[in-house]
C-alpha cells in the first residue's frame, strides 16, 4: 500500500500529460479552438449603446454606425495580443474593410498616442472607459472581433488576434455569404 502511494503522483502526472497532449493535437488539427466561446449575440441585433468617440468625445449611438457591413474590433493598449493583430487590421482597412473599434477599459490619452504611432485602421473608435458596452457585447477579453451586417445584426464573433489564416478561414466565407445574400435581395 505504501508503494502505491509513491506512484500516485506519477500516475496523476501521466493522466494530465495525456489530456494536455490530446487537447494540443486537437488544436493543431483544427478540431478544437480554445477561443471558440459561444456568444449570445449571434444572429441578434448589436446592443444599443451611447459611447463617446475617442477622437473628439462626441456621443455615438448604434444608429450612426449601421447601414453597411463592418467589423467591430474590441482592443486596448494594455492588451499584448492587440499589438500583434494591429498590423493586420491596418492591411484590412487599406483593402477597404470598414472597421469600427471599441477601446475597452483603457486610458484615452494612451490610446490616442498608440493609434497615432501605430496607425489608425478604424473608421471610428468608441471609448468604453468603464467597460459597460463591452459587458453588453459579452466581451471576455481583448481582442475580440464581431462581424456585423448592414442591418446591425451580429453574424460572427472571434476571440483572439486576427491574422491572414483566421481571416481566410473564419471571416471571408461569412462575408462572401452576406455579400451574396445582399446581392440576391
Amino acid at each position: 500500500m505504501q508503494r502505491l502511494k509513491l506512484f500516485l503522483p506519477l500516475l496523476v502526472f501521466i493522466i494530465l500529460a495525456a489530456v494536455f497532449f490530446g487537447v494540443e493535437r486537437r488544436v493543431q488539427s483544427g478540431d478544437y479552438a480554445p477561443t471558440d466561446l459561444p456568444s449570445a449575440l449571434i444572429d441578434k441585433p448589436l446592443p444599443e449603446f451611447s459611447e463617446p468617440s475617442l477622437s473628439d468625445g462626441r456621443i455615438i449611438d448604434k444608429a450612426q454606425i449601421v447601414g453597411e457591413m463592418f467589423l467591430l474590433n474590441v482592443w486596448a493598449t494594455w492588451c499584448p495580443t492587440c499589438h500583434f493583430e494591429h498590423p493586420f487590421l491596418l492591411q484590412l482597412a487599406a483593402a477597404g474593410m470598414n472597421i469600427v473599434s471599441v477601446d475597452y477599459k483603457d486610458d484615452a490619452d494612451g490610446a490616442k498616442r498608440w493609434l497615432a504611432q501605430k496607425g489608425d485602421p478604424y473608421s471610428l473608435t468608441l471609448f468604453d472607459e468603464d467597460g459597460s458596452f463591452g459587458l453588453d457585447l459579452g466581451v471576455t477579453g481583448a481582442p475580440e472581433t464581431y462581424l456585423v451586417d448592414a442591418d446591425g445584426i451580429v453574424r460572427f464573433r472571434y476571440q483572439g488576434a486576427l491574422d491572414q489564416r483566421v481571416w481566410d478561414k473564419e471571416f471571408v466565407p461569412r462575408i462572401d455569404a452576406l455579400s451574396n445574400q445582399g446581392a440576391a435581395q
